[in-house]
């Protein structure tokens, strides 16, 4: 059984370049304690089937973050097509 998780904020390979690739996605537990994994832990624990991930921009409204591939085979984080712009995942705030 998968858990479903918000993400509530990203951190990015170079913070001050918001074209910059994601380096990891976090959020707070229901406990209120910070959590944070890597674009990569989270791409694998979507592939294992252990988390759902998304995102819920505006309130009420979610959006499920996707395992995308990019032209050389790259995979990377994305919410599905919900057409907002830019993508919810990348609009999220800044993880400190």
């Amino acid at each position: 059984m998968a858990y479903l998780i918000q993400v509530m904020c990203v951190a990015r390979r170079s913070p001050f370049d918001p074209g910059s690739p994601l380096h990891s996605i976090g959020g707070v537990n229901p406990d209120g304690t910070k959590w944070r994994l890597t674009e990569q832990e989270a791409i694998l624990g979507i592939e294992q089937g252990r988390w759902i991930f998304y995102v819920e921009r505006p309130f009420g409204d979610r959006v499920e973050v996707i395992v995308a591939r990019g032209p050389l085979g790259n995979q990377y984080l994305k919410t599905e097509a919900d057409a907002e712009r830019p993508n919810n995942l990348l609009s999220l705030p800044n993880c400190i």
